[in-house]
């Protein structure tokens, strides 16, 4: 059987890689080899952002109402492409398939957004500054920005960015997830056929090497990055020495805390979908689970009885909660979690591994996993473990609570459930994380508000999404004018 290498979109046009080296792509609920990712050339590279470069000073002078009814026409189309994209994304990324329609509507909301330009793009003025004198700002497109993609949203994340980018004037390069390139490729398919001018939107598959040439080259003015902290941190002090723009979205280690005063009915179902939703495989996902004082037992033991009714499958069936793990690869980082946590004394509640799909015997399938005993210097309540586990936590209050929050490294979300108000709002004064729930486990932003992060979470300054995202891909000219 041959496995199709898929190929960059350069300049409107489908261009297979000259590259020697390929990366394999996998279906992770089968095991099955279903594509190759092409390592893109430097000079590949170099194609696409002269493409770029070439469209943007007529991209930029198109009026802002016609670009955004290219955005419109992109949005009907994934709209009405639905199904299928849904389909593409748990074939080669393992999420139950209503998890992928999620991320799709989610795709399209960000879309929906960006339309929104022509006010969001929007200066200000003041007359007589001085006699005779008025001055205003006007927003400006920069040039050639791009993005270095995750593998556990390959659908989503890359519209957290390029909507905005070309909705405002720029022109855009896709650099997907090497893991999972055919979200991506699916999308350009549509979009090719949409009539959006050449060189506007490009996308190039790759992996070091094409990251490199993104951010050295002289003609690309700024990257949004999502994946780990290490790696990002790395590629944010890089491309800052080439004094380019950049939003760096991190890992995470998000804790979620249950009050006393808690509604559990309500409670456990929103813990459950917040570490076991996409394996786990989210920057928002449940990192630790801290019970907070006579909680511990009856939340300990709803969330266990919820946990062992969870389903687990092969995310194309109707009716599975829980997919595989994108990769081999992460399969194995989670069991060595779960061996390090046995290790260092926490008790396994609920053992994941070596859970049975049937007909599905090479799939990378753990199973929902629930920790006990555990305390804040393990491994597993400070570092991310990316897969479907609960570390629990018991505390005494919640200065307990938040002092082990803070003396983790992370900062991207942390959830309270209680019934007081005051506790609510003290917890969101004092946690230091860009994402606050409160009676929520998934604290996701929605368009027109920015993806937040804070300490190791993020690094840069305006976050992905809504006015934080145009304003990161723009600039603001100053104009003081005097007629004689």
């Amino acid at each position: 059987m041959t496995v199709e290498v898929v190929k960059n979109y350069i300049n409107g046009k489908w261009v297979e890689s000259k590259a020697k080296e390929t990366r394999d792509v996998f279906n992770p609920a089968t095991g099955e080899l279903i594509a190759k990712t092409p390592m893109s050339t430097k000079e590949e590279t170099l194609e696409a952002i002269a493409a770029a470069k070439a469209a943007f000073d007529r991209w930029r002078a198109t009026p802002v109402f016609t670009r955004v009814r290219h955005l419109n026409r992109i949005r009907d189309a994934f709209e009405e492409n639905f199904e299928e994209l849904s389909k593409t994304l748990t074939m080669e990324q393992g999420k139950a398939i209503d998890e992928a329609r999620g991320e799709y509507r989610r795709t399209i909301e960000n879309l929906e957004c960006a339309t929104s330009v022509p006010s969001l793009q929007m200066g200000y003025n003041t007359e007589d500054i001085a006699a005779g004198i008025d001055e205003m700002v006007i927003k400006q497109p920069i040039g050639v920005f791009f993005c270095v993609a995750p593998f556990n949203f390959p659908g989503m994340v890359p519209t957290w960015f390029w909507p905005f980018a070309i909705g405002v004037g720029n022109t855009y390069i896709v650099k997907p997830s090497e893991q999972v390139p055919l979200s991506q490729v699916k999308q350009f398919e549509i979009i090719h056929e949409l009539g959006l001018p050449r060189g506007v939107l490009n996308m190039v598959h790759g992996g070091p090497e094409a990251v490199n040439t993104l951010i050295e080259s002289p003609d690309t003015v700024g990257m949004s990055f999502v994946g780990s902290s290490p790696v990002g941190k790395l590629l944010y002090k890089k491309i800052g020495e080439f004094g380019k723009r950049a939003q760096v979205q991190g890992g995470a280690k998000n804790f979620l805390t249950v009050m006393p005063d808690a509604d559990l009915e309500r409670t456990v179902p929103a813990l459950i979908t917040s570490f076991y939703g996409c394996s786990g495989q989210r920057c928002l996902a449940g990192g630790v689970l801290l019970a907070v004082g006579d909680i511990y037992e009856p939340l300990k033991k709803a969330v266990l009885d919820a946990a062992k009714k969870y389903s687990v499958g092969n995310g194309l069936e109707e009716g599975v909660q829980m997919g595989p793990l994108a990769s081999k690869r992460g399969m194995e980082n989670v069991l060595g979690y779960i061996e390090a946590g046995l290790k260092e004394g926490a008790e396994l509640l609920l053992d994941g591994r070596g859970i049975d799909v049937p007909g599905h015997p090479e799939g990378y399938y753990i199973g929902p996993t629930i920790f006990d005993k555990v305390t804040s210097k393990m491994s597993i309540a400070k570092e991310e473990i990316f897969g479907p586990v609960i570390p629990i936590i018991h505390v005494k209050d919640l200065d307990e609570a938040i002092e082990i929050i803070h003396a983790n490294p992370y900062g991207n979300a942390s959830s309270v459930f209680t019934s007081s108000g005051k506790i609510a709002r003290d917890y969101q004064y004092k946690v230091k994380a860009g994402n606050i729930g409160i009676n929520i486990g998934v604290v996701a932003p929605i368009a027109t508000f920015p993806f937040s992060g804070m300490k190791d979470s993020f690094f840069g300054d305006l976050h992905g999404q809504g006015q934080d995202a145009v304003d990161f891909f723009t600039e603001n000219k100053v104009v003081i004018t005097r007629w004689f």
